[in-house]
């Protein structure tokens, strides 16, 4: 593990316990998906964790977040809370957005948490606008856009990179890169499959980071950021990972093999630092199991907050529309 950050007690269990939420949380989530109790499109992080738990530590309540619609990992990491995004996962009224958002739309204001955006690609200008808004109202703050590796096709990764460079504007971007887009192996969809050195053609600073580690995240955003505030310009973070479930619940996974996600398994973000941690004696097994108890209970908790949660009356459905403003 990396030890470029200080690594007390405190801060690792943090980093552990941040992880642990995502991955609980999500699995139980897959269970209630098959049972028709989540419904619609979901799309998991499984793998993936230590991209946020790394990242957001190194984030300031000020800063704002624009994720993608594979965002469940950080909107916990960036402290919405459990029962409320298990409510906008079943579609209740109590969840974040009324539970007309599910699982791709979490929104939160007061978190600064705008997306859960569908599009792919589609946060990249959402973030520039509001990093522009941060240069003349807030300056200082931080607009972290996570988006993955196949919305660099897409000209709205290229107009927003141009842009933000072009307008020195507060923005890190998070490519979370897991390989595989939507189904497509990234060598055979990229000319150039690295995807930081990208960034030099918008002349914008960038690096490439293990995604599975979450203490080397940590170590590259805290970096980042501090250059983004001491600067005011852009900068892109590669994170490489990789997802261990399908792209959605509707993916075959046809194009890759089950030798390859267990090779990638035994390189997990969370059985890694757990390992570290055991072995360098700064946290023992009972401990950990005392976080998972916390955590399970955590996530029964959701679950039955979501369960009593109720319905928008039906008489509401054409609020927040175009047709609440119809004359009748």
């Amino acid at each position: 593990m990396n030890d470029k950050v200080h690594l007390d007690h405190t801060h690792v269990r943090n980093l552990l316990t941040a992880m642990l939420r995502i991955r609980r949380f999500e699995e139980k989530c897959f269970e209630l998906y098959t049972i028709e109790k989540i419904r619609g499109f979901m799309h998991l992080y499984d793998g993936e964790e230590a991209v946020s738990a790394g990242v957001f530590a190194a984030l300031q309540p000020r800063d704002a977040i624009v994720a993608t619609y594979r965002e469940h990992g950080q909107a916990l990491a960036r402290g919405i809370g459990m029962n409320m995004l298990m409510a906008e996962m079943y579609g209740k009224l109590e969840g974040c957005c009324r539970g007309r958002g599910g699982s791709m739309h979490v929104f939160d204001r007061a978190a600064r948490f705008y997306g859960g955006n569908a599009i792919v690609g589609g946060g990249l200008p959402l973030a520039v606008g509001i990093a522009m808004a941060d240069k003349q109202l807030d300056p200082g703050a931080v607009t972290a856009c996570f988006f993955g590796e196949g919305a660099v096709d897409e000209g709205s990764f290229h107009e927003s990179m141009n842009l933000a460079s072009l307008w020195q504007l507060p923005v890190l971007f998070v490519c979370e890169n897991n390989r595989y887009s939507m189904g497509m192996a990234l060598e055979r969809a990229e000319a150039e499959p690295d995807i930081a050195r990208k960034a030099a053609s918008y002349r914008i600073g960038s690096e490439a980071v293990d995604g599975m580690d979450v203490v080397a995240v940590e170590v590259a955003a805290q970096r980042a950021i501090a250059g983004i505030r001491n600067t005011g310009k852009p900068y892109l973070l590669e994170c490489r990972t990789y997802r261990y479930r399908a792209h959605s619940m509707f993916d075959a996974q046809l194009y890759r093999g089950k030798q390859e996600i267990e090779a990638w398994r035994k390189r997990d973000p969370i059985l890694q630092l757990q390992t570290w941690l055991q072995q360098t004696g700064m946290m023992h097994e009972e401990e950990i199991a005392r976080i998972e108890a916390e955590i399970a209970a955590e996530v029964a908790a959701a679950v039955a907050f979501a369960e009593a949660g109720t319905w928008e009356p039906v008489e509401e459905l054409e609020r927040f529309t175009l047709m609440d403003r119809v004359p009748q």
